[in-house]
């Protein structure tokens, strides 16, 4: 039983040449036909968007202020995929999943998933849930060492083995930094020890407390101002209390004459009562104004002892800081930096120790990574020796060769893909191949081997959207319908779409389109159609002929297809 992830329907809109298509797939085989320049590799772009592929305003069709592409997915009911949607909070609605892309004219984009708005990295991690694009550009990539390392994991499912070396190499190369930085820094440090111990002194010998320079700043105002200070609160004594006819005295009168109307009109009592406690606070008040009093003296010696201690803070002040506070937290780092320079020693050894631990355990990683890689690459090239066989290319050999490398994220392992296309000849560097043809079939090889072939889940093997651009370049005849048996064998267990040029491909099509570009009301278009029967058989002539239809040409396209549903001839399986 197969978990189906195929893509139902494409639409895009305003895309390029493209002014709106609408494409419903099948499961199989399908073909993208049509002339050079008719829009079939823009239909695999603009998936490619869905993918999480990076857009530009130039893809935005001219007049129109944006572009979109939607695609919709048949979703399993129980799958890796599900709990990924799960975790980001994605439905999907009747096992179906809507996911679209939108660049407008300025060049930005907006994506959704189930109708709920994502990142483009959210995209990009959705993709290898749904399907792989190859093109011909991803043949270049096969050049590229690291290009073969990550295909090589793919193929051996080290994921988790190569985050575990990721994390080592991480936690070494951080480690191996702060020694690095240590060293460095250690000289300077050095150098800074001595004014950092004056500064340390310094500031520690004056003994400041947090705010004291505010308490000794009002302490030396009332010291410089005692004789203003007595004379205001003895006048004000006075009035409150001393005086013949201080506040006191004249609030008691009033008391005294109001407990007289009392006696004859009660309705005055309330008033009566609120002036005790105006008498009580009055009385409070000249109390304190007499002990404020008693404490008032000119103290010549004590003003000068708060000014010495004012004129030391401010000298720290235009040293360490505007305050105290800034002043303590100076003292505090430099304190700080001094024991750095005194534990100096001690921090190197514990760093030491620990890049040798790390280093030890990332050895340990790397190396079951690498006999991961190794096991699996063993199998590897007896799997593509196999796929290149059933490509007309038997008794091709494929060898993957190590070699250790600088410490990496990646591993110690360094690889190369190597090739030998002829029977006694020495394997080479894949960029050695001189035939695109060749490059193009072991580039199909490749893919199906490690992109291809079904994920396994509790369900059974997961199938995806396999998506090939004109993978068949550069190969024709014989070869031509080699490649496409084995798209049509893949095309059994996966859903294939695929642009080619070929006719001896178009030929074994399941489901057949035909791109067009045609000129409306002085625009040109795009436009997509599916074929079937006559209008099938005329595509492939005119893949054989061109523009210009011969009998020949449609007798021929007609023994295409008939050959197509035959068995293979010669060694393809």
């Amino acid at each position: 039983m197969f978990e189906e992830r195929m893509l139902l329907e494409l639409v895009v809109e305003n895309y390029a040449v493209i002014e709106r298509i609408r494409v419903r797939f099948a499961r199989g085989l399908n073909l993208l036909t049509g002339e050079t320049g008719s829009g079939k590799s823009i239909v695999v772009d603009a998936l490619g968007l869905l993918y999480g592929g990076r857009a530009s305003a130039d893809a935005v069709r001219s007049g129109s202020d944006r572009a979109r592409i939607a695609g919709i997915f048949e979703v399993p009911q129980t799958t890796a995929l599900r709990r990924w949607m799960d975790d980001h909070g994605i439905e999907a609605e009747d096992g179906e999943l809507l996911i679209e892309r939108e660049i407008q004219g300025n060049g930005k984009s907006r994506a959704f998933v189930g109708s709920r708005p994502v990142t483009l990295a959210v995209l990009k991690e959705l993709a290898p849930h749904l399907g792989d694009i190859h093109g011909q550009h991803d043949q270049q990539e096969l050049f590229e060492p690291d290009s073969q390392l990550d295909m090589l994991d793919t193929f051996a499912q080290t994921t988790e083995l190569r985050q575990q070396v990721a994390d080592m190499f991480a936690a070494w190369h951080e480690t191996a930094r702060q020694l690095e930085e240590l060293d460095r820094s250690e000289q300077e440090k050095l150098r800074l020890a001595d004014l950092w111990k004056f500064q340390e002194g310094e500031i520690a010998d004056a003994r400041l407390k947090s705010g004291e320079d505010a308490q000794l700043e009002a302490e030396r105002r009332v010291l410089m101002n005692v004789a203003r200070l007595q004379e205001n609160a003895t006048a004000a004594y006075e009035a409150l209390y001393d005086a013949e006819q201080s506040a006191l005295a004249l609030m008691r009168q009033a008391r005294k004459r109001l407990e007289d109307l009392c006696r004859i009109d009660g309705t005055l009592q309330e008033t009566l009562d609120s002036l005790g406690p105006a008498e009580i606070a009055l009385g409070e008040a000249a109390h304190s104004l007499s002990h404020y009093l008693g404490g008032l003296e000119a103290d010549p010696s004590r003003l000068e002892e708060v000014e010495s201690r004012l004129a030391l803070i401010d000298k720290l002040k235009r040293k360490y800081g505007s305050t105290v506070d800034e002043i303590l937290a100076f003292l505090t780092t430099v304190q700080a930096d001094l024991e750095a320079v005194q534990t100096a020693g001690e921090r190197r050894a514990q760093l030491e120790k620990e890049r040798s631990r790390l280093a030890v355990a990332y050895e340990s990683a790397a190396g079951r990574l690498s006999a991961a890689r190794q096991a699996a690459a063993r199998k590897l090239e007896k799997a593509v020796q196999a796929e290149l066989a059933s490509l007309a290319m038997s008794g091709t050999e494929f060898r993957i060769e190590f070699s250790i490398g600088e410490w990496s994220a990646r591993g110690t392992d360094r690889l190369r893909f190597l090739v030998s296309a002829n029977v006694g000849e020495e394997p080479k560097p894949l960029d050695k191949i001189a035939s695109g043809g060749e490059l193009s079939r072991l580039a199909l090889a490749l893919k199906t081997c490690v992109a291809v072939k079904p994920k396994e889940s509790k369900s059974g093997p997961v199938v995806r959207t396999l998506v090939f651009d004109e993978v068949d370049a550069g190969i024709g005849g014989r070869t031509a319908e080699s490649v496409a048996r084995r798209l049509k064998k893949l095309a059994a267990t996966h859903q294939v779409l695929c642009v080619t040029h070929l006719p001896q491909v178009a030929a074994f099509a399941d489901q057949h389109f035909a791109v067009e570009k045609r000129q409306v009301s002085g625009r040109t278009v795009a436009s997509i159609d599916a074929l079937a029967g006559d209008d099938r058989t005329r595509e492939l002539a005119r893949m054989l002929s061109g523009q210009h239809l011969t009998p020949e040409a449609l007798k021929h396209a007609e023994q295409l297809i008939k050959l197509s549903a035959k068995p293979a001839s010669d060694s393809v399986q």
